[in-house]
């Protein structure tokens, strides 16, 4: 476990770069013309994203990101 402590400008930073990752990620999953494997990829980067996000943001933000699993 790591820690680390960040004023509050830095963190709406961090969760605006996070957003606007996950944002990026969720518009990529619907471009058809991107590979199985690497929207697999993608996927695994996008819960990372998230579980971070979750941690510095309310969960009535959190509901905005939250996605289905694929399948």
């Amino acid at each position: 476990m790591l820690g680390f402590m960040v004023n509050e400008k830095e963190l709406k930073e961090l969760e605006y770069l996070l957003k606007r990752e996950m944002d990026e990620i969720l518009f990529d999953f619907e471009d058809e013309r991107i590979d199985y494997v690497v929207k697999r990829a993608m996927e695994e980067r996008y819960i990372i994203l998230f579980r971070l996000f979750s941690r510095v943001t309310s969960p009535a933000e959190c509901v905005r990101y939250t996605r289905k699993r694929m399948h």
